[in-house]
């Protein structure tokens, strides 16, 4: 049975920047009985022409060689840096194959000389310290600039976000260090990207298992990407682009720069964005492709002492079609985090907490490899 759309707050950007959100939208977007997540609209005009031109990104680089994909993995970074394809596992246990990753840290956006969190005194937390890997730019030679504006962009925007949390935790959490989430948001050099490609369905890469049959996703809803919740403060995220790939890829050599023919809707309506509410419900929440989503994380719940919540989500990708059509799923997320010393609470650093978040979600014993 398909799921319910909830209608979740929605904002304008210039909003944010007045700072006139009222302590209710706050409270109705991210509080206890909340969705967790909130809509802004009217983004500087750059953002779709950035937003096609990175999602299609996500499909040129899923469709390089094989070998191509192997040298842009960091299995040093727990592959939480570059390429990642079936290193996660899913909550039935098995190796998530439904998606290929591309981990990018966004330290750029403190010194675009920069490439990663410095590794002095966290020796064992790779995954934010290692440095970025690029593909070639011979062949895809506009990933890395538009990948770095669009995050930028989405940075820009979830400081504002975070501006408009600071007002209403001053006003409610006694003791609470005024602007400290902007704070954590703007000078942050642990903020994470991961742009996704969710391959269309019975196409996943031929060294991998095939994804979950349809029959099995009926009774496993979320097994596309298990129910979970974001580990940071505040996840961006950008609506999806749907591709018919047996109509766009392969491309001729060399790899143009510009975006992909982007289907208007996704031809399965059960694809996209899922929340568990409070109540347990699960709904379906859509963005709309000319807005970015903000959904809180663990570490935004600990900062604010529960008065915001972290959301609950999975993400279903678009089922088999009829007729000839290989349909992907791309979006872009970027999860703002605080520096790895900073204390999320008193006495637990981000270092300290994500340690166990990772420990949690990718299991690297020689057994399973």
């Amino acid at each position: 049975m398909q799921a319910p759309i909830a209608q979740a707050v929605t904002v304008s950007l210039k909003e944010l920047q007045d700072g006139t959100v009222s302590f209710d939208s706050l409270t109705e977007a991210f509080g206890p009985s909340s969705l967790g997540i909130i809509i802004v609209k009217d983004l500087p005009e750059q953002f779709q022409q950035l937003r096609a031109q990175v999602l299609s990104h996500a499909s040129y680089l899923a469709a390089l060689p094989s070998s191509d994909l192997e040298s842009l993995e960091s299995p040093e970074s727990k592959y939480l840096v570059g390429w990642s394809c079936g290193k996660e596992t899913l909550k039935s246990g098995t190796f998530d194959t439904l998606k290929g990753s591309y981990y990018v840290n966004c330290a750029f956006y403190q010194d675009p000389s920069l490439q990663s969190a410095p590794a002095d005194g966290f020796p064992d937390l790779p995954q934010y310290t290692a440095p970025n890997i690029w593909p070639p730019e011979r062949k895809l030679p506009s990933f890395r600039p538009s990948v770095e504006a669009l995050c930028s962009l989405i940075i820009d925007t979830a400081a504002l976000v975070a501006q408009a949390c600071d007002r209403y935790a001053e006003a409610n959490i006694e003791g609470y260090k005024p602007g400290y989430l902007a704070h954590v948001v703007k000078g942050s050099l642990t903020t994470k990207a991961r742009l996704l490609h969710y391959f269309p369905a019975n196409d996943a890469p031929a060294s991998m298992s095939n994804p979950t049959p349809a029959s099995k996703e009926e009774e496993d809803d979320d097994d596309w990407c298990a129910t979970h919740v974001d580990h940071g403060c505040l996840t961006g995220l950008t609506s999806a682009m749907f591709l018919d790939e047996a109509a766009t890829l392969p491309v001729p050599e060399p790899t143009p720069t510009t975006s992909l023919p982007e289907l208007p809707q996704s031809p399965d309506p059960a694809a996209g964005l899922y929340i568990r509410s409070r109540t347990g419900d699960v709904v379906k929440v859509n963005i709309p492709k000319d807005c970015l989503a903000f959904q809180t994380g663990e570490a935004l719940q600990l900062i604010t002492k529960g008065k915001f919540r972290a959301v609950p989500h999975f993400v279903k990708g678009a089922r088999a079609v009829g007729g000839k059509q290989r349909i992907a799923r791309n979006t872009l997320a970027v999860f703002t985090q605080p520096n790895l010393n900073e204390e999320v609470q008193e006495g637990l650093t981000f270092a300290e907490f994500a340690r166990g978040v990772v420990a949690k979600n990718y299991d690297n014993d020689e057994s399973q490899k």
